[in-house]
């Protein structure tokens, strides 16, 4: 019989704040049981991945828990059965937003399940101004083992210091204030016979301090940040709504990231366009339209999606980009049932993808990051001609520099792991993405295979390994058959794991890609075994991330004979240090 230990708990909690001394196993070393019955005003608040169910407050046995200021969770939901297992893994998102005062986890797993667990409180109320950040874990009499393997903290603030003077030389006094709060963390245990292992590959967490109440000059759109550009016009809202028939349901054509996106008939200009409809809600959204007005209209290639025109007036924000016919790439390359797209045509899109890149980062006026480049965000017109969209997360930077992002943005299975760790995005991390776009065209998989049998599998470790064995080829599409050049699927293959290196020292610039896609330059000679993450010694909030590496680096905390075990975690502020609290007896 396999026992559990209780688990592992993300939290936020007053600076310097210690262990309780009455805390047993089971309350992560935050809490005590006495708040079962009786109430306390304890200022901690947990997200808790709990895998031993304790009666007096647990209801279910492996589950995820919401905690505030007391062990028993005010809001919980199971998670797989690790009945006979030694190791899970699950990746989990956790957000807050002020604006909505909504705490929420999202977490999946490798069997499949994905689950949503929302809970509305205002942080502001229960919660100091200042907190520490960190992971608590707790074994009871059992051994049990967390390795992170890749973490950060990362914040953008615009606040009062101590002394009244404003942290990023803002207004410190009545003007708007946010807190921006992106930690990403990753998780990965693994143990014997007495051990669970849960990892937690991704955290996302932000926390944003509502704008003071000032007639929501904080969501106004500037105008002159719009009409920077060069080429899109200023469209009224009853042009777009008479082109799309006062956004028909037929006429909508699928849900981006932030809205719906409707086909419409222009009258001026005459032409087909795509009107993404941002959701009203969406505060992220109205950023995004900013940021991709700006930048887009700037940028003019062949492979790039053209934004035609914009609109932000009645409460609505649209967009009006060129109409492409074929979709998105990721619908053809996974229409189960469909016919599989000819080797021709992918090796085409790679080339647009990778022409696409080479100009936003050395061609155009200024470098554009795009920050995420995915299958979904790769539009094909009626000749399947390959044309790179979606520009809402994009910044500008300048030529031959690089840029810290405040937060970490991008998709999961495409990140860099330097941008997963330091939050930094950069025309490297660019490269990393196509290079997991590159394998997803030659492979016909998805970035993370969850439906392993091995559990959850990146395409990048998967073909690395196949071209360690010299059978690189094994990796490319089944429902192609043979119907493919293999000089060329080799080479996308390898040019893949190229931009996927896991140091981004050894990346090679979008101009060295199409010269190898172009037979201009031979193929690169790569590791037999995929190598670990280098991070450059970046210290990120006190914490130095040189050597931490994606298989190997761990903290860990074990207990065997011990009421309780806990290692913490905290990523405090800048300048603060780990601290490793002992086992007590």
């Amino acid at each position: 019989m396999t026992a559990y230990a209780d688990g592992l708990a993300f939290f936020l909690a007053p600076v310097g704040y210690l262990i309780l001394d009455n805390s047993k196993s089971g309350e992560f070393t935050l809490f005590n049981s006495s708040c079962v019955s009786q109430p306390a005003n304890v200022p901690v608040l947990a997200v808790e991945f709990d895998t031993f169910k304790n009666p007096s407050y647990d209801e279910t046995e492996t589950h995820v828990g919401i905690d505030l200021g007391c062990i028993k969770s005010i809001r919980s939901s199971s998670w797989e059965s690790l009945e006979g297992q030694t190791r899970a893994t699950i990746d989990a998102v956790i957000t807050y937003d002020a604006g909505t005062t909504t705490l929420t986890a999202i977490f999946s797993g490798s069997s499949g399940y994905n689950r949503n667990l929302p809970y509305v409180v205002d942080l502001r109320k229960e919660l100091p101004e200042r907190v520490d950040l960190g992971f608590a874990g707790t074994t009871d009499a059992f051994f049990e083992r967390h390795v992170i393997h890749s973490w950060s903290f990362n914040s953008s603030l615009d606040v009062a210091d101590r002394n009244g003077s404003s942290t990023n030389g803002g207004d410190a006094g009545g003007g708007k204030k946010s807190n921006n709060i992106g930690l990403l963390a990753g998780v990965l245990a693994g143990a014997g016979t007495l051990a669970i292992a849960a990892g937690l590959a991704c955290f996302f967490v932000r926390r944003r301090r509502a704008y003071a109440k000032n007639g929501g000059q904080d969501d106004a759109i500037d105008e002159r940040e719009l009409d920077e550009g060069k080429g899109p016009r200023s469209f009224s809202y009853s042009e777009l709504a008479q082109a799309t028939r006062n956004f028909a349901p037929e006429e909508k054509l699928g849900r981006g990231g932030f809205g719906d996106v409707y086909r419409g008939i222009l009258n001026q200009p005459k032409m087909v366009v795509a009107i993404k409809r941002v959701a009203k809600d969406s505060r992220q959204g109205k950023k995004e339209y900013v940021a991709e007005v700006k930048v887009i209209s700037r940028v003019r290639h062949r492979n790039l999606v053209q934004l035609v025109g914009w609109c932000h007036e009645k409460g609505e924000l649209l967009l009006a980009y060129e109409y492409m016919p074929n979709g998105s790439l990721d619908a053809h390359l996974y229409n189960d049932g469909g016919n599989p797209l000819p080797w021709p045509t992918r090796y085409s899109i790679a080339r647009g993808v990778a022409a696409a890149l080479l100009y936003l980062h050395e061609e155009s006026e200024q470098c554009v990051v795009h920050r995420d480049v995915k299958s979904s965000n790769v539009m094909l017109d009626v000749n399947f001609n390959a044309k790179l969209g979606d520009f809402g997360l994009a910044r500008l930077v300048d030529h031959g520099g690089g840029m810290e992002t405040t937060a970490v943005a991008g998709t999961m299975g495409y990140l860099a792991p330097e941008t997963a760790t330091t939050g930094r995005a950069s025309k490297e991390s660019d490269v990393y993405s196509f290079g997991v776009l590159a394998l997803e065209i030659a492979c016909g998989r998805r970035p993370i295979d969850y439906g392993n049998e091995e559990g959850r599998v990146s395409i990048v470790d998967w073909v690395w390994d196949l071209y360690g064995k010299g059978v690189v080829l094994e990796a490319a599409d089944e429902r192609l058959g043979s119907d493919f050049d293999w000089q060329q699927m080799e080479r996308l293959m390898v040019v893949g794991l190229c931009c996927a290196h896991p140091d981004h020292h050894q990346r090679p610039s979008m101009r060295q890609v199409i010269s190898i896609l172009l037979f201009e330059m031979p193929l690169p000679i790569l590791p037999a075994e995929m190598p670990e993450p280098f991070y450059g010694g970046v210290s990120v909030y006190g914490f130095d991330l040189a050597g931490i590496n994606r298989r190997s680096s761990s903290t860990s905390a074990t207990s065997a004979g011990f009421a309780t075990g806990a290692l913490i975690v905290p990523a405090g502020p800048a300048g603060s240090k780990p601290l490793l609290y002992p086992p007590t007896s």
